[in-house]
């Protein structure tokens, strides 16, 4: 095992064990959208089991993060999105501690959907790290004060952009995302130096795809461990990646080849040795086995066409995964074993958010700003709340020390107890 390795075993260890109350990056502690078993609050609506909301200056898709009593999130300063912030807020109270802003002089394209702001920042209880897209990597301490800030280029596509930044022993890792300036990198969390640079294949203009269909990736990268190495994997336009998290070399690939588009926005799902993921614009819902190196295409369990829209991401429970559906609504409960859907559960709204999860109860949010609160079981849809706070959203729910914090369209919350 080489040095590196092993170093990322015991930092996504440490990691979990001393932050299984924190929510430092996206989909929490380890990215897998699950937290320690603490309970959480279950039910609540605008008026009712508030610790405090604070207003924001401008909607945004980037879902909050808490870590060492302090909340973080990004946000436009205006609707243009030419000043671009990272905001810090006292978790207990919600007061405003420091704000951060970096400025692009060129309005960039995005859709109406996805307003400037749409990325979730990362820390490792020390630094605190945002992507801003074309305005920059930025990194900074915990009291504000800047650490460094790289200029990666210019990042463009007519639906903005969305990939978050995850830290994991001393490294940050990143998936530029859609555009024609595409690539997965390593940086080092303390100065900020590329470790490494893979530059991921595209046809097409970033946009559109030879075939004149979508193209674009918005999914947020994961660390696992495999035979004694760290992997980062990423979804890309047309295949599952397996990237040595040391050198950036490609390890493995899994082709998704899917005829309605090149577009991944959800990040894929690992549980022992299998990857789960749905491609979007209900492209193909795949799974196969991460054993061996190359293509790994015969690895293949099983691929189930035309799925669910799939942006938000699910959890893994047992031998099911939970997923959130946007068009049509729903979320569905699928065998991992043999990709057969065992029920599915109509709702109101898309889902755009992740499921979060926390011992035996999963928070689902859509885009009216309702939490349908949930026990996952494959015997059936066991609801436990629905919580509406009269706000839109696109961001998923970040739980820690036994509150729940949501960012919507005017306001970050903190739900629970006083």
């Amino acid at each position: 095992m080489n040095r590196l390795a092993a170093a990322l075993i015991v930092a996504v260890t440490v990691q979990f064990c001393l932050s299984a109350e924190e929510w430092p990056q996206f989909r929490g502690p380890r990215g897998t959208g699950v937290t320690g078993a603490e309970r959480y609050p279950t039910q609540w609506n605008a008026g009712e089991n508030i610790r405090w909301s604070v207003g924001l200056p401008q909607p945004g898709n980037g879902s909050a993060i808490v870590a060492d009593r302090k909340v973080y999130v990004c946000c436009a300063l205006d609707a243009d999105g030419l000043q671009r912030s990272l905001l810090c807020f006292d978790s207990q109270t919600g007061e405003k501690l420091w704000t951060q802003t970096v400025s692009i002089k060129e309005k960039m394209p995005t859709h109406k959907t996805n307003p400037f702001g749409g990325s979730t920042p990362a820390t490792d209880g020390e630094t605190v790290v945002v992507w801003h897209a074309s305005a920059g990597l930025h990194a900074y301490d915990l009291d504000g004060n800047k650490v460094w800030s790289r200029d990666l280029g210019q990042f463009r596509h007519m639906w903005g952009y969305g990939s978050s930044p995850i830290i994991v022993g001393g490294r940050v890792f990143l998936n530029s995302g859609a555009g024609k300036n595409v690539f997965v990198a390593a940086f080092d969390l303390k100065t900020g130096e590329t470790l490494w640079h893979h530059d991921e294949p595209v046809e097409g203009d970033g946009e559109y795809n030879p075939q004149k269909k979508y193209m674009g990736t918005w999914s947020s990268p994961v660390v696992i461990q495999r035979d004694g190495r760290g992997l980062l994997v990423v979804a890309m336009h047309t295949r599952i990646v397996g990237l040595d998290t040391e050198n950036g070399d490609v390890v493995w690939f899994f082709p998704i080849n899917s005829d309605r588009g090149d577009l991944a926005y959800s990040s894929p799902m690992v549980q022992g040795d299998v990857c789960l993921f749905n491609a979007g614009f209900k492209g193909p819902f795949v799974a196969f086995k991460i054993t061996g190196q190359g293509d790994l295409s015969d690895h293949q369990l099983w691929r189930s066409e035309n799925s669910p829209q799939s942006i938000g991401t699910g959890v893994i429970v047992g031998q099911h995964v939970y997923r959130p559906a946007a068009g049509p609504n729903l979320i569905d409960c699928t065998e991992v074993d043999s990709g057969k859907s065992i029920w599915q559960q109509r709702t109101k709204s898309a889902f755009w958010s992740s499921i979060s999860l926390s011992g035996d109860v999963a928070y689902a949010t859509d885009q009216r700003g309702t939490t349908t609160v949930f026990r996952p079981s494959p015997s059936g849809f066991i609801g436990v709340g629905e919580c509406d706070l009269n706000d839109s959203t696109n961001a998923t729910p970040a739980l820690a020390d036994g509150h729940v914090f949501l960012r919507t369209a005017g306001k970050l919350w903190c739900i629970g107890p006083q």
